[in-house]
């Protein structure tokens, strides 16, 4: 099962990975199943789909044990315990990310595995160490304690196949977790010693990206050859379901790591960006004015955008670029361009002097087309339309 590691803000996609399968993202991620340590937790519609192909999977080792029909609870059981683990691993991401001070929007359970998301990124290589081992570790931990509850527990028959099922599990998980490439928990730690060596986050996170997508290739590769290969030539084979799911898992990694690298890109240009340069000059007109005349004011004006003013000039409102386009030529001298706009809602007046993370933070808090920039004294400087931002980012 993949545990798709801290997700963290700017990122275009998830972080690290429980077992051998990788994660949603707000809003909605799926079920809600309630709260832990202040975090929510829900499960991905997804992972029933999963409980039941493992229920049926499993059923046949059960039935060797328990007869049917009490086979298949069993096997449900085993289901419902992997995703415990998966659970737990998750968990552990997020309690170590709140120790170290981190927010953590929520923990999710899906089809390869789970998600933690993380509201912000690790400041330091060696925060982001030990919030990405903690995962890993849990899951070696667990499977410390199958290994000896088999050695020292005098367990019933189905116990004692739940016991080593789960012990496999969990070591497969942990094991398969630490391998060394992002969006899995082993690229996170290849991340953070790359990060202390250079003293560059974005290094380290390009460096274990492309590392990530040699895994990706490596784990097709490997479900190749098993979906190939015959046990002392009698010619059973593993089967294609293990190529299938390799190609799953190794999709999800090839696709974590592209994100994880193309966001790196993303933060590289985050800093140059300028409310000011990016900004419309903007034509102010009043609200009874039609359509017809603001769109020639404009042209005039060489505007971008169009503002709606009061009487003393105060702005009041924004014109919806789209709505413009859309309304007919021979309609637009009898609609007002009041009723293309919207009110300067909170968070739509922004200062034209915002660059960086402080104009994306911005942008975050109140989601909308057109923001309305002003000078220092009141002015109306421009208009940021959020097209002209999200193309500063194009071709990433």
């Amino acid at each position: 099962m993949a545990d798709s590691a801290p997700q963290t803000e700017g990122e275009t996609g998830t972080g690290g990975t429980t077992g051998p399968g990788g994660g949603p993202r707000d809003p909605g991620p799926g079920l809600y199943i309630g709260r832990l340590f202040g975090v929510p937790m829900f499960v991905s519609p997804s992972w029933f789909i999963v409980a039941v192909v493992v229920t049926i999977m499993f059923e046949g080792q059960v039935n060797g044990v328990v007869t049917r029909p009490a086979s298949f609870a069993v096997a449900f059981t085993y289901a419902v315990l992997l995703y415990g683990s998966v659970f737990v691993h998750e968990l552990s991401h997020a309690v170590t990310a709140l120790r170290l001070g981190l927010p953590v929007r929520h923990v999710t359970l899906h089809v390869l595995g789970g998600e933690t998301s993380i509201e912000r990124e690790a400041p330091t290589p060696g925060r982001e160490f030990l919030i990405a081992f903690a995962g890993p570790l849990v899951n070696l931990v667990l499977a410390g304690l199958g290994i000896l509850a088999h050695l020292l527990l005098p367990l019933p028959p189905v116990g004692l196949l739940l016991t080593d099922a789960l012990t496999f599990a969990n070591l497969l998980v942990g094991l398969f977790n630490l391998l060394p490439g992002l969006p899995l928990d082993g690229g996170r730690l290849v991340r953070a010693a790359v990060w202390k060596a250079t003293g560059r986050s974005r290094s380290g996170a390009v460096f274990a990206g492309w590392v990530g997508r040699a895994v990706a290739v490596l784990c097709l590769l490997a479900g190749a050859f098993i979906a190939t290969y015959r046990i002392d030539g009698t010619g059973a084979a593993f089967g294609w379901l293990g190529l299938l799911w390799s190609a799953l898992i190794a999709s999800f990694i090839w696709v974590g790591a592209g994100q994880a690298i193309r966001a790196e890109r993303v933060r590289e240009r985050i800093p140059h960006l300028d409310a000011r340069r990016l900004a419309r000059r903007a034509a102010l007109v009043t609200a009874e004015t039609p359509v017809s005349e603001a769109v020639r004011r404009a042209h005039r004006d060489h505007a971008g955008a169009l503002v709606i003013v009061d009487g003393d000039g105060r702005p009041r409102g924004l014109v919806n670029e789209q709505a413009v386009q859309a309304t007919p030529e021979q309609r637009r001298p009898w609609i007002s361009i009041g009723d293309l706009s919207r009110g300067l809602e909170p968070g739509l007046t922004l200062p034209a002097d915002l660059t960086g993370e402080d104009l994306i933070a911005a942008l975050r808090r109140a989601p909308a087309t057109e923001y309305l920039l002003l000078e220092d004294d009141g002015r109306v400087y421009g208009v940021l339309v959020t097209a002209d931002v999200d193309r500063a980012f194009a071709g990433i």
